[in-house]
């Protein structure tokens, strides 16, 4: 019965006869045999008679000593370890011919290791076939042996795991008894020391390394090309990896692999200011930020600061500046001139703080936790801040608290908002204060409109609980509510009913517990249907306070969300427009309703002092807009 089935396999024929040689380099050998007789190494195989390993330690002399395979085991880790230890391994081996034929096959497998060849590999590829019998393990092994010969690699030596590492295929194969290897399959069949790498000194600017802004196809964006560098505190500015010398190994040949010498190129030559700590460890020295802002080198020395003067942010001569909201970085932009732009076309800024001297140009973006704006916002600028104050407003604004000076056209979006005048645009806010009010304003507050003197009309008060919420978001949370509702009649349900069961078979419960404590007290053996019948019961109530349980946290969820709802719709009640003076000209007035989702529209009359505006329901559920008190 042959052993390997594949397509092919190999079987000894005679065109040249057998040689027997000892060689330390069968690989090399067998090329010679190939040279001598002109035939291909492909035609010629071999067995192993004998192998023999030899060691030495060069500071005892030169003499080789024969171990055998026990003393292999023995040797130690330091002494593999040792440069001066040697190995090497002679091998008897028996030189033949090969000649492919149809008939018989062999197992279409390959070695190969990692780089350093300290840990070796066998490949069995897909589609191999084999077929178990008495010497299929044997032959199996002794194949693998001849492999890594042919790689000039030790045999018998680094190799200890191999046999568990194929166990359990060698298990499959024996129940099977003809086995297909449906996917390639890879195995350890040796593993040496590896070499600790050489580490060679190195400087890595981490701070740096966000000034590089790449765009998808891995070119600079010069438009963010990194003006300031944003840092906050502890975070990892530079680093420098010390040099250190790698450790020795040795590969499956047995060859001893030296470390190189760690190359020194980069030691530090700079200083850093207090704002900077150092820590020294054995591997690196890192330098951290103590503080928040920006990393400056000037001079050698490496810095913090905080504030910086820019004449202007554009394109040509800073970039965008993007640095992080909670560094503590300040920027002060000093273009005033009106007819140019302090930050320019396109350019987006985020910082902790800004202060513009003069315009925001077209497209422009900028992004703080507090923001000043002695300009004018263009019509299509956008600027984002918590704290915000903005001269004369055409763009776009979002934040908490916004002052603006003069609105003209403009869009403002926060929670509290105060305009000195406003002339066109569009303002939502929770709470909104305007001086001055001129014509075609379209205001929209969740508590508080309140104008200081109202000069123009064609404007629109607008009161709406669901300011930042949508329609669709409110039916989305109404539909959670309902489930959370059936969910919670489910849970009342299964618990009433289990309420029931409890107290209908509380008499029978308390009976048995009686008779088991009886039984115990008097040493007597409880009747096992006893005893299952308490152990149902416990199970039972068990089950019961985790209903109990469960219901009540989904009773709470659902008050949660019922008690927000109604806090929700009971919010328009409580908003007030509130005008100074008199009504004049043409002004509307809308409170939005959630239920029922209805607008009620309210028209001051001309020159009226209707001077507090709120939404009323009278006895019948209807609502109209009245003056009502603060």
């Amino acid at each position: 019965m042959a052993l390997f089935e594949s397509k092919k396999s190999a079987v000894t024929t005679s065109p040249i006869p057998s040689i027997v040689v000892r060689t330390s380099n069968v690989a090399k050998e067998l090329i010679s045999v190939a040279d001598n007789h002109n035939v291909s190494i492909k035609k010629l195989d071999f067995k192993i008679l004998e192998t023999q390993t030899f060691i030495r330690l060069l500071s005892d002399g030169d003499d080789w000593i024969e171990l055998s395979h026990q003393e292999i085991e023995d040797i130690t880790d330091d002494m593999y370890l040792n440069p001066k230890f040697e190995i090497k391994q002679i091998h008897e081996i028996e030189i033949f011919s090969c000649i492919e034929s149809e008939n018989t096959t062999i197992l279409d497998l390959s070695i190969g290791g990692n780089a350093t060849l300290c840990k070796i590999y066998v490949t069995i590829k897909v589609g191999n076939i084999v077929t178990y019998s008495e010497t299929f393990e044997r032959d199996f092994f002794e194949l693998i042996k001849k492999k890594k010969l042919r790689a000039n690699l030790l045999i018998g030596v680094f190799d200890s795991m191999m046999r568990s590492n194929f166990s359990e295929l060698m298990a499959k194969i024996r129940v099977n008894k003809k086995y297909l290897f449906e996917v390639q399959e890879r195995y350890v069949v040796a593993e040496s020391f590896e070499p600790v790498a050489t580490i060679n000194d190195k400087l890595i600017l981490h701070y740096d390394i966000k000034r590089k802004n790449m765009d998808e196809a891995g070119r600079i964006d010069y438009s963010k090309r990194g003006y300031i560098i944003s840092v906050v505190n502890n975070d990892l500015l530079i680093e420098y990896i010390k040099p250190l010398k790698g450790e020795i190994g040795r590969n499956c040949r047995g060859e001893i692999i030296l470390p190189k010498e760690p190359l020194i190129r980069y030691e530090p030559t700079f200083t850093v200011s207090e704002k900077i700590k150092q820590i020294d460890t054995p591997k690196n020295i890192e330098w951290r930020a103590t503080v928040g802002g920006y990393v400056t080198f000037e001079g050698g020395v490496y810095d913090i600061k905080t504030e910086i003067d820019v004449k202007e942010i554009s394109f040509r001569s800073t970039g965008s500046i993007e640095t992080q909201l909670d560094a503590d970085v300040s920027i002060n932009v000093k273009e005033k001139d009106v007819l140019k732009d302090a930050i320019g076309t396109g350019m987006e800024v985020k910082v902790n703080t800004i202060h513009i001297d003069g315009n925001v140009g077209p497209e422009a973006k900028v992004t703080a936790h507090k923001a000043t704006v002695e300009g004018q916002v263009h019509s299509s600028a956008t600027i984002r801040a918590d704290e915000l104050s903005i001269n004369i407003h055409k763009g776009t604004a979002y934040g908490k608290e916004i002052h603006i000076t003069r609105l003209e056209h403009g869009t403002v979006e926060g929670d509290r908002v105060f305009i000195t005048q406003a002339v066109g645009g569009k303002v939502r806010a929770k709470e909104i204060e305007i001086e001055l009010l001129g014509s075609h304003v379209k205001l929209t507050a969740s508590k508080r409109i309140e104008i200081k003197k109202l000069q123009g009309g064609e404007n629109v008060f607008t009161i709406d609980p669901l300011l930042n919420m949508s329609r669709e978001s409110l039916e989305k949370e109404l539909a959670s509510m309902n489930e959370a509702k059936k969910i919670l009649d489910r849970s009342e349900k299964e618990l009433l009913e289990y309420e029931k069961t409890m107290k209908e078979n509380e008499s029978s419960f308390e009976e048995i517990k009686k008779k088991l404590i009886y039984y115990k007290r008097n040493n007597i053996t409880i009747p096992i249907v006893y005893a299952q019948k308490y152990q149902q019961f416990q199970l039972f109530r068990n089950k019961f306070d985790a209903l109990q349980k469960e219901h009540t946290a989904k009773l709470n969820h659902f008050t949660l969300m019922n008690e927000e709802y109604i806090a929700l719709q009971n919010e328009i009640f409580d908003a007030r427009i509130i005008n100074h003076e008199r009504w004049n000209n043409y002004n509307e007035i809308i409170f939005k309703l959630i239920e029922p989702a209805i607008d009620v529209i309210y028209v001051p009359l001309e020159g009226s002092n209707e001077s507090v505006l709120g939404l009323h329901e009278d006895e019948d559920g209807e609502f109209s807009i009245k003056v009502v008190s603060k």
